[in-house]
């Protein structure tokens, strides 16, 4: 895969989550960030199975859901228990 292919994919993948997803850090509803997260992890295993390369761009937001997941869960703990 060319670096122009490789970029453009990229751009794909911004321009998809821009498009459909909330910025992680204004995510109030744990179903909502794991709907995220799913969708995220579908993209990723489609860009797997087509291009055999996913943007570390993805990787990288998934991540950021994943922390913002993890706070939440924490925060409902701390208030529960």
């Amino acid at each position: 895969m060319s670096e122009f292919e490789k970029k453009h994919l990229e751009l794909e993948l911004r321009n998809f989550t821009a498009r459909n997803f909330v910025r992680p850090s204004e995510c109030r509803n744990l179903d909502q960030i794991r709907f995220y997260i799913r969708e995220l992890c579908m993209k990723i295993e489609e860009y797997k199975k087509r291009f055999n390369y996913v943007p570390v761009t993805a990787y990288s937001l998934l991540s950021q859901y994943n922390s913002r997941q993890n706070s939440l869960l924490y925060r409902d703990f701390m208030s529960e228990y």
